[in-house]
């Protein structure tokens, strides 16, 4: 008789059927996740499980667990600098240029440590941070351990996943053979490599605003907080009412935010040319929706990090920052 694979454990659990099936508990789901970061999964196995979880929808413990395994991985360098804000970017835009950046280069201007990370390619037809990030003339980081220098002598870096895990990356680049996302663009944004005390989330599904919450609660993090961006970017758009789901040392509440730009200036961008960034961030185009997308957003991140003590308070801070940002170079810009 064939001896069973150490995985097909793990498959069964979440696998079994609607009734004797279940979630994984956190450390089950680390356990599977080592199994997979160290290639001791075979690739039939490793598609059902994604597959399946995808399917049902993935568990906060599993998420917990997940991470849990992925950080266990991580080489970090051993001189980390403290980060503000940790800012996953993973959706990439479609319909709007990716303004999310320029209102992260803002704060990071300001004087806010910010550490993006994020991939690119598994969608089609989208723009993502690195191309934004090439178009500005501002380069990536090449390791943690280089993210780390780029932060300790300024205030933003961006890493891409395959530099931070490339088992992680290969996994989510399976989309095109499965045909679904994986979990992996769940998990890889609640990474939070450098251990920042604020992390930001966005979704697209409601569905999954809960699980990025009590999975955020079961990790420890200190301040999060998760809203629905436009496109799955962590970006506000403005031209509708936000509802913002945070926690806050444990504790958790809601905000809802008023829309604050009419819907004639929120219309779909046909062009996506990317080349607007740079005369966005000089002054030279100034269209209502970038401005409105570069300035809520920056108020969310300020409400979240406890410097803003409402959303008006937060709004007439951002437009400082925006403000005051030197209109005649791109930070980081080499």
């Amino acid at each position: 008789m064939q001896q069973e694979h150490p995985f097909a454990q793990y498959i069964r659990i979440i696998g079994k059927g609607p009734r004797l099936s279940r979630p994984l508990t956190r450390e089950e789901s680390f356990q599977a996740a080592t199994m997979v970061l160290n290639h001791k999964v075979d690739p039939i196995q490793l598609g059902a499980f994604l597959c399946i979880l995808r399917v049902r929808t993935e568990d906060p413990e599993e998420g917990a667990g997940f991470v849990d395994a992925v950080r266990n991985e991580l080489k970090l360098p051993n001189d980390i600098p403290a980060i503000d804000l940790d800012w996953p970017s993973y959706a990439g835009k479609a319909r709007q240029l990716p303004y999310y950046l320029l209102a992260a280069l803002a704060m990071a201007a300001s004087g806010i440590k910010i550490f993006m990370h994020g991939a690119s390619g598994h969608t089609a037809n989208r723009l993502y941070t690195d191309q934004a990030l090439a178009e500005l003339g501002i380069a990536q980081s090449t390791s943690l351990e280089d993210a780390a220098l780029r932060l300790k002598k300024g205030n933003f870096s961006y890493l891409s996943l395959d530099k931070i895990s490339p088992v992680l990356q290969e996994i989510m680049d399976l989309k095109s053979t499965l045909g679904v996302r994986t979990p992996v663009n769940t998990f890889a944004r609640m990474i939070n490599a450098f251990n920042a005390p604020c992390v930001l989330q966005c979704i697209t599904h409601s569905a999954y605003r809960d699980i990025h919450r009590d999975c955020a609660d079961l990790l420890g993090q200190k301040r999060m907080c998760v809203f629905k961006g436009e496109g799955g970017e962590i970006e506000r758009r403005a031209a509708k009412p936000v509802n913002i789901q945070y926690l806050i040392d444990g504790e958790r509440f809601e905000e809802e935010w008023p829309a604050f730009l009419a819907p004639e200036n929120a219309a779909h961008d046909t062009d996506m040319d990317i080349t607007r960034l740079k005369k966005v961030w000089s002054g030279e185009d100034c269209h209502p929706y970038a401005i409105a997308a570069i300035t809520g957003t920056i108020a969310i991140a300020l409400r979240l990090m406890g410097r803003a003590t409402s959303c008006d308070d937060a709004h007439e801070q951002a437009e400082t920052i925006w403000a005051n940002r030197q209109m005649d170079t791109v930070p980081y810009a080499e």
